[in-house]
């Protein structure tokens, strides 16, 4: 893949209308949700699950690109076409999570380090040979007492960037995930602390190992305050918080920021990204989505498991894509939830 072809999958997965499904839930989180429906998790019940997402009615309007994990990638469909084959004829584009997850940093007691170099150049020619035209890595910091520690920073944001240069050596186009976790007790003014330092590395780190912009993706957090926090922002708040955080430490070079939901309600990480869009329209890059459980979770509930429901928690995530995509516009309205 050329550098321009790199360029043009990346404004690709942020054409307007439409973001990014994260189907790239690690074994052990699926089982997770799939137990609070009653579901165990074997390798057919996920198989289903997510066919019935990726097949699901009229969503090449609103998703762009599906981020698949190791074993999704590999997947069939009920009538033998591949996962990736069924996602690319809908228009839709591969990705990949490449990340081995956040291990404990051995010298922060409280902080992660993610994990999953080694190798990294070669899971990337198979995962490229398989369909993946795009891949992601995230990076876990934590607000607690004293962090996160610029000695965590510093490690996310250099592996980060290492996972992004070997994404591109071979044609993939990186999504950078710097996620600031929710949990706590911690205002808004502490996130955004915490994001701005997390950017600043993150993007010195980009440019010592000569990561182009043009071709990436950013995937944060907005500005929120914490999960326990007494007091929540408006909608408007986080709105303007987040863009101007953002236009301040963000380069105009980078095609897209897909923001992740990060525990947010369906509702409230929709009608967020709708504030921000309908309040500035004119920012350097598209403001667009990559939600997983924000997207997935109507389906999972309609769904239940159940075969005859299959189209039930189709039309559910097709319903939740569709109001995302309304919002990339600034068009959403709470009244379109019952619609």
């Amino acid at each position: 893949m050329s550098t321009q072809e790199l360029i043009a999958t990346a404004h690709s997965l942020v054409a307007p209308g439409k973001g990014i499904l994260a189907a790239d839930e690690s074994n052990a989180t699926i089982e997770k949700r799939l137990s609070k429906i009653g579901v165990t998790s074997t390798e057919a019940a996920r198989r289903d699950y997510r066919e019935m997402l990726f097949s699901a009615p009229g969503i090449s309007e609103a998703i762009s690109g599906v981020i698949l994990y190791d074993e999704t990638i590999r997947q069939k469909a009920a009538d033998g076409t591949s996962f990736v084959d069924l996602l690319k004829k809908r228009g839709i584009v591969p990705g990949i999570k490449v990340d081995t997850g956040a291990k404990d940093l051995a010298s922060c007691p409280g902080e992660k380090v993610t994990e999953g170099l080694d190798g990294l150049r070669d899971r990337f020619k198979e995962y490229y040979k398989l369909g993946a035209r795009f891949a992601k890595w995230r990076a876990v910091i934590n607000i607690n007492d004293g962090t996160p520690s610029e000695t965590c920073l510093i490690a996310n944001a250099e592996a980060l960037a290492r996972y992004a240069a070997l994404a591109q050596e071979q044609s993939i186009v990186p999504i950078v995930e710097p996620e600031v976790i929710m949990d706590g007790a911690h205002g808004i003014e502490r996130c955004e602390d915490a994001t701005v330092r997390a950017l600043v590395h993150v993007f010195s780190k980009l440019r010592e190992h000569k990561v182009m912009l043009e071709g990436l993706l950013l995937k944060p957090n907005m500005i929120l305050a914490g999960t326990e926090a007494a007091n929540q922002p408006e909608i408007a708040t986080v709105a303007d918080r987040t863009v101007r955080t953002f236009l301040r430490y963000v380069p105009a070079a980078v095609p897209g920021i897909v923001f992740l939901s990060g525990g947010q309600s369906d509702e409230l990480a929709t009608a967020h990204l709708n504030e921000m869009n309908a309040k500035y329209p004119n920012v350097p890059w598209q403001l667009s989505f990559s939600y997983g459980r924000a997207l997935q979770a109507p389906a999972l509930k309609a769904w239940g498991g159940k075969p005859e429901c299959v189209k039930s928690g189709a039309a559910a995530f097709a319903h939740r894509a569709r109001l995302n995509s309304a919002a990339r516009y600034g068009k959403y309205s709470p009244a379109m939830e019952s619609q």
